[in-house]
């Protein structure tokens, strides 16, 4: 499964398995930061590269000579340090590579199983390397692989039944721990994908009339609120507003905090919640004896009976990954044959046009066009022949492949 004599495929990143929200926080890719890391992995040589930075993972798919070229390429562009990298990553090559990226765009390897954000991630990364010619044939068509299997989990399984992500949980733990939550002023600061999410599930749960949105950009909060008749405030307001709420749920995705101590004088209690990656609100206000600080990975343990209910699902889950992923190791075993093939054509073509030379020495009607036509329609019969014995023999297609390297006097393609 090599792509040239010495490239392998690599998955190399951090997840919430072993990396807790502040390391990851060190991991974490702006967007700029993946244009950036894209450049310079294009200025290295490296011919394929797919990025994805969400609030549980940071990882990067791509072909490299060694997994440190990608390490390196992460570290550069981040907070992080290849030794704490060390301490919590993970390095996957080739197949297991295949199957790890299956396993993350399936919902199966999410915080909170079956949550399926990461494959409009995953789409979103696909299309900024294609823009950046980092995408080959061999990456854009494992991507459509898994954005396939998603797709069919979602329709043919109920492992995303019921609603569980980051932002339900949210939800689900105010209801639990805030007594006459319906009385309650809540203030979403941040209005991206997590903070919409939140907004639509604090709406539809709570029946909570006091909701209150705060955005750097007031037009996208405007956009949400316009959609649920809520209230926006200018960033302008966002102490006074911090400060006449019970609860404060941050979705802000800053590279530094965006809620400190120093903006909160009430003394009335205060939960506030941080769905940020790195985090956004600084623990400093937890000096403050009237605060409950809440973070994503906190939430994220939060199990339920829903999720009890999608375990069940995770075997026919498995089953359609393993169906598409034999489906693309057989695409994959076929791209070995192509240089041969190739080769088998171009030989044949030489035989054709010397053939075809001494044709129209000799003979003085010789129907150029016809000649063409039937020549180059039997080597495209002969090349099609050889192909079909080389897909349906995969036990011996190796051997094969060298047979008729021998017989055709081939010199040595390279195999993919």
């Amino acid at each position: 499964m090599q792509q040239h004599k010495s490239t392998y495929f690599y998955a190399i990143g951090l997840s919430y398995q072993k990396a807790d929200a502040e390391v990851r926080g060190h991991f974490s890719l702006s967007d700029s930061a993946k244009q950036a890391l894209l450049a310079q992995a294009k200025a290295n040589g490296i011919e394929s590269l797919v990025v994805i930075s969400t609030c549980n993972r940071t990882e990067l798919y791509g072909f490299a000579e060694h997994p440190y070229q990608l390490i390196h390429l992460l570290c550069e562009n981040t907070k992080g340090t290849v030794e704490e990298f060390q301490d919590v990553a993970y390095v996957h090559k080739n197949k297991d590579a295949i199957n790890h990226m299956f396993c993350v765009g399936s919902g199966l390897d999410s915080q909170i199983l079956g949550d399926f954000e990461i494959i409009s991630q995953l789409k979103f990364s696909a299309r900024a390397s294609k823009k950046a010619g980092l995408l080959n044939s061999y990456m854009e068509r494992l991507v459509n692989s898994v954005i396939q299997a998603s797709k069919r989990i979602k329709n043919e399984t109920e492992l995303s039944s019921g609603a569980t992500s980051v932002s339900f949980a949210s939800v689900q733990y105010i209801m639990k721990n805030v007594e006459a939550i319906s009385d309650k002023n809540i203030l979403l600061f941040g209005t991206g994908k997590i903070g919409r999410n939140t907004c639509e599930n604090l709406v539809k749960h709570t029946k909570n009339p006091h909701i209150t949105l705060i955005n750097r950009t007031k037009d996208k909060a405007e956009a949400v609120a316009g959609k649920f008749n809520l209230i926006v405030k200018d960033y302008e307001n966002l102490e006074d507003e911090i400060n006449a709420s019970n609860i404060v749920i941050v979705a802000t995705g800053a590279q530094n905090p965006t809620v400190y101590k120093s903006l909160i004088s009430t003394k009335k209690p205060l939960l506030v919640l941080d769905l940020s990656i790195p985090k956004n609100v600084n623990e400093d206000i937890c000096e403050l004896p009237n605060i409950t600080l809440v973070h994503l990975d906190d939430l994220a343990k939060i199990t339920d009976d829903t999720l009890e209910k999608r375990k069940a699902y995770i075997p026919d889950a498995e089953a359609i990954i393993s169906e598409i992923t034999n489906e693309f190791n057989a695409w994959l075993d076929t791209l070995k044959f192509v240089p041969t093939i190739q080769a088998i054509k171009h030989k044949l073509t030489d035989f054709k046009n010397s053939e075809l030379n001494t044709q129209r020495k000799k003979l003085n009607d010789f129907n150029e066009d016809q000649a063409e036509l039937i020549t180059s329609n039997i080597i495209q019969k002969i090349t099609n022949q050889f192909a079909h014995h080389l897909r349906e023999d995969g036990n011996t297609s190796d051997e094969s492949i060298e047979l008729i390297k021998k017989i055709f006097q081939l010199e040595n393609t390279s195999n993919v």
